[in-house]
C-alpha cells in the first residue's frame, strides 16, 4: 500500500463516520418535529446501536432510509420506539435496593399520612410491582398511590395487566427473598400455563401514565420518586435537565432512588440532597 493510499484510509472512514452522525442528527430532529418525541439528547453510542438494530430489522442500509420509512410509516416508528426506549428491567432489581429502601426508607414513611410515589422510566412494570409488594408487607399500601410513567405507550399497557413470562419467575423470587421478602413470593401471582398473572390488588392505587421525561413538565409533588437506570441513556446535559425536573417534582425531605451507575454528583443540584445510603443510590431533599 503506498503512502498517499495509507493517508486516505483513515479519512475516509471519518468521513463516513462524520455522515453516520449528521444523519442520527436529521433522523432525531425528524421524529422530535414529526411525532415530539426527543432523543436528540440520548448518549450518542447507544443511539447508534439501537438505531442500526431497527435499519437491519426494516431491510434498509442506511440511517437516511429509516429516516425516511419513519417519517413515512407511523408503524415503522412504532417499532423504532420500541428499539429506542430502554425495557430491560427485572422484580426486585438489584434486590439489595429494596432491602435498603425497607430498612432506612419505610419507618420514615409510616410517619406520613399519604405518601405519592413516582417511577418514571417504568417499563413493562416489574418494579412498580415489587414496589407494590413491597409496600403491603410494611402496612403502608393503603395510603400510597404510585405514579408509574413512561415514554412508550406499548409498555405501558403490558405492565398495566400485570402478566409476566413464568420463567422469569425463579429468578424473581430470589431478588425478592434478597430484597427482604416477608411473605411467599408465589402468593402474588397464579400460573396460568407459561405466564405469571399478578393480583389485581397491586395495581390498585397505581396510576400507568404516559409522560417524557425529555419534553413533559412536572405533574405532582412527590414523596418518592424513583429513575433506576434511565438516567445512563442520556447525556450530561439532558441527566441535569431530568435531575431538575425531578428536584421540583419532589416535596421536602422527599427521597430520590437512582440506578447503580447513575448518581447526582456533579450535577447542579447535587447541594439540593443528602447522602442516605451512597451505596444503593438512595438520597434525600434537603433544600
Amino acid at each position: 500500500m503506498s503512502e498517499s493510499v495509507a493517508r486516505t484510509a483513515p479519512l475516509e472512514e471519518q468521513e463516513k463516520l462524520d455522515l453516520e452522525a449528521l444523519e442520527i442528527k436529521l433522523l432525531t430532529e425528524g421524529i422530535y418535529e414529526h411525532y415530539g418525541f426527543d432523543f436528540r439528547d440520548y448518549s450518542v453510542p447507544s443511539m447508534k446501536r439501537r438505531i442500526w438494530k431497527r435499519i437491519y430489522a426494516e431491510g434498509l442500509s442506511t440511517v437516511s432510509g429509516l429516516q425516511e420509512k419513519v417519517l413515512h410509516d407511523a408503524g415503522t416508528m412504532e417499532r423504532l420506539l420500541l428499539d429506542l426506549s430502554i425495557n430491560t428491567t427485572a422484580m426486585f432489581r438489584d434486590p439489595t435496593f429494596y432491602l435498603a429502601f425497607r430498612q432506612k426508607i419505610v419507618p420514615t414513611l409510616r410517619t406520613y399520612p399519604f405518601v405519592r410515589i413516582w417511577h418514571a422510566g417504568c417499563s413493562t412494570g416489574e418494579e412498580v410491582y415489587s414496589m407494590a409488594m413491597l409496600l403491603q408487607e410494611e402496612g403502608l399500601y393503603e395510603r400510597c398511590r404510585i405514579y408509574a410513567t413512561d415514554i412508550n405507550e406499548a409498555v405501558l399497557q403490558r405492565a398495566k395487566e400485570g402478566i409476566f413470562p413464568l420463567s422469569s419467575m425463579q429468578e424473581n423470587t430470589s431478588n425478592y427473598i434478597a430484597a427482604g421478602g416477608t411473605g411467599n413470593f408465589s402468593q402474588y401471582y397464579t400460573a396460568r400455563y407459561d405466564h405469571a398473572i399478578f393480583r389485581p390488588s397491586l395495581r390498585e392505587n397505581v396510576v400507568f401514565a404516559q409522560h417524557n421525561l425529555v419534553t413533559d413538565a412536572s405533574f405532582n409533588q412527590f414523596n418518592v420518586i424513583f429513575c433506576r437506570n434511565v438516567l445512563i441513556y442520556f447525556n450530561n446535559e439532558l441527566q441535569d435537565r431530568v435531575q431538575k425536573l425531578f428536584l421540583n417534582s419532589m416535596e421536602t425531605f422527599g427521597i430520590l432512588g437512582l440506578g447503580k451507575k447513575e448518581t447526582i454528583k456533579y450535577t447542579t443540584i447535587a447541594d439540593s440532597y443528602e447522602v442516605i445510603d451512597a451505596e444503593e443510590r438512595i438520597y434525600r431533599r434537603v433544600r
